[in-house]
């Protein structure tokens, strides 16, 4: 499995490196505190992540602003601006219809996005997520303590102060899963970013927000970890209308590889999606041409018509009649009609045709 970097620019200015790999149904993760593309590619907290959901889905994720491989500059952090960076990414990687995966903070900046646009999330799969960051759920004494171990030990070579969060977030993590963590915290943004992209986290709210979300939603939370105490978790289902709830057996904020809650995880995540669902010829397929099975795979993937016709160098009007043509042969129709033809090609599995593959 490999990953293509790519890079956008936001609306102030500030250069985004987004990351595509996998295949399948498109899945948009939100940026979380803290990421670097390229080292999380190799890591032994996230490899896993990455390979669990790159096997069911073209994902993209990004570096936040401030981290990894974007733009060192961090501008105005706050819940708008991290909703148009999402934005940003989003209208960059071409998908019109995806499934939003939001982790920890990263959560709260997925609910506001999918409130803001209903038309563009299919599902929503929050984990370890909440709506009210730290100072506003009686933890500001906390948050301030993380804050000052930030500034005090983040350069250091002595990794205590950076401890604090590998075991805060992993406290059943390997020796090597912590020493990788603490070193990507130092690698990826400086301290005078953490602390700032740390302290406006800490006020995030997206209460009003969430009771305007569409979107099928999951919500999965750790029942005993330290970091977001579960409780956030059922809040945040209760807010979302029709949210399912999954509290899974773990103490990890971030689920790690060995953990028995990290397959019940992906298990939870294939039976909502369906992406687990055992694979056959869907109804309609076989009288597609190989030009129909080109559009419809590019569909799945979720391009919009453009960028479907700038992939196989066909006119927009050329790729609405193939799409025409799909949608009659599948029995569907509408908008809706392009995500079920979408769900209906990722179904094909091992009984696709060559073309289709």
């Amino acid at each position: 499995m490999k990953q293509e970097v790519r890079f956008c620019t936001a609306p102030d200015g500030v250069r985004l490196a987004y990351a595509v790999h996998g295949r399948g149904p498109p899945l948009v993760r939100v940026a979380t505190w803290l990421t670097h593309l390229a080292l999380d590619w190799e890591s032994p907290v996230w490899r896993h992540w990455l390979e669990g959901l790159g096997q069911r889905h073209t994902v993209v994720r990004y570096d936040e602003r401030g981290c990894g491989l974007s733009d060192a500059r961090v501008g105005e952090p706050s819940l708008e601006t991290w909703v148009a960076d999402l934005e940003t990414v989003v209208e960059a990687s071409s998908f019109e219809l995806f499934v939003l995966l939001g982790i920890s903070q990263g959560a709260a900046i997925a609910v506001a996005y999918a409130a803001l646009h209903p038309e563009r999330v299919s599902d929503l799969v929050l984990y370890g997520g909440y709506t009210r960051g730290r100072k506003l759920r009686g933890e500001l004494a906390e948050e301030q303590g993380l804050i000052a171990a930030i500034r005090a030990g983040w350069s250091a070579p002595n990794p205590a102060f950076r401890r604090v969060f590998s075991t805060l977030f992993m406290p059943h993590g390997t020796a090597e899963q912590k020493s990788w963590y603490e070193d990507l915290l130092q690698s990826t943004t400086s301290a005078a970013n953490a602390a700032r992209l740390f302290d406006a986290r800490g006020a995030l709210d997206v209460t009003r927000l969430a009771p305007q979300v569409r979107a099928r939603t999951l919500v999965a939370h750790a029942r005993n970890e330290r970091a977001v105490p579960a409780e956030e978790a059922m809040r945040l289902a209760a807010l979302i209308p029709g949210a399912n709830l999954v509290l899974l057996d773990s103490e990890n904020h971030i689920l790690l590889s060995d953990e028995p809650a990290w397959q019940e995880f992906l298990s939870e995540l294939d039976r909502f999606l369906g992406t687990g669902a055992p694979r056959e010829p869907a109804a309609g397929v076989a009288e597609l041409s190989p030009r129909e099975l080109e559009v419809l795979e590019l569909v799945a993937s979720g391009l919009t018509n453009e960028a479907i016709a700038d992939r196989l160098c066909l006119s927009v009007r050329t790729v609405e009649r193939h799409l025409s043509n799909i949608y009659a042969k599948l029995r569907v129709s509408g908008k809706v009609g392009r995500a079920a033809a979408a769900a209906r090609f990722a179904r094909l599995g091992e009984h696709a045709p060559p073309s289709a593959r």
